[in-house]
């Protein structure tokens, strides 16, 4: 699996990619297209027409790596949007890379108490 280190941030180009790029390639597309550097860090994830491959471009420090993931069976739930990119989660990439489709699931409303020290219970 693909080990991340925190606050990296993770860029989804939606719609089609041509899988035959590679680094020189995608790279012009995260330029060119997503107006984005891809020498800033962050990850930049690029999918198929038949959505059963995927591409990650990333910086790590001292030159460009390219993974890719090929699907056996199935597709991923690759999202559909107008926007030039998407910005992901690491929560939200893993699950994709898993199978997860996020695009109908919802956030619960859980009930947050704040933990600030005037909401604190006093000793007795």
């Amino acid at each position: 699996m693909l080990g991340l280190s925190s606050g990296v941030e993770i860029f989804l180009a939606p719609g089609v990619t041509d899988m035959r790029k590679s680094y020189d390639g995608l790279a012009a597309l995260v330029e060119n297209e997503l107006e984005l550097s891809a020498l800033s860090g962050a990850l930049f994830v690029f999918c198929n027409r038949r959505r059963d491959r995927l591409k990650i471009l990333h910086w790590d420090g001292s030159g460009l790596c390219v993974y890719a993931k090929r699907l056996e069976r199935g597709t991923f739930a690759w999202p559909r949007s107008s926007a030039p990119t998407l910005s992901f989660t690491e929560f939200q990439l893993r699950g994709l890379l898993h199978g997860i489709d996020f695009r109908e699931a919802r956030e619960r409303k859980w009930l947050r108490k704040s933990h600030r020290r005037d909401d604190l219970p006093t000793r007795v």
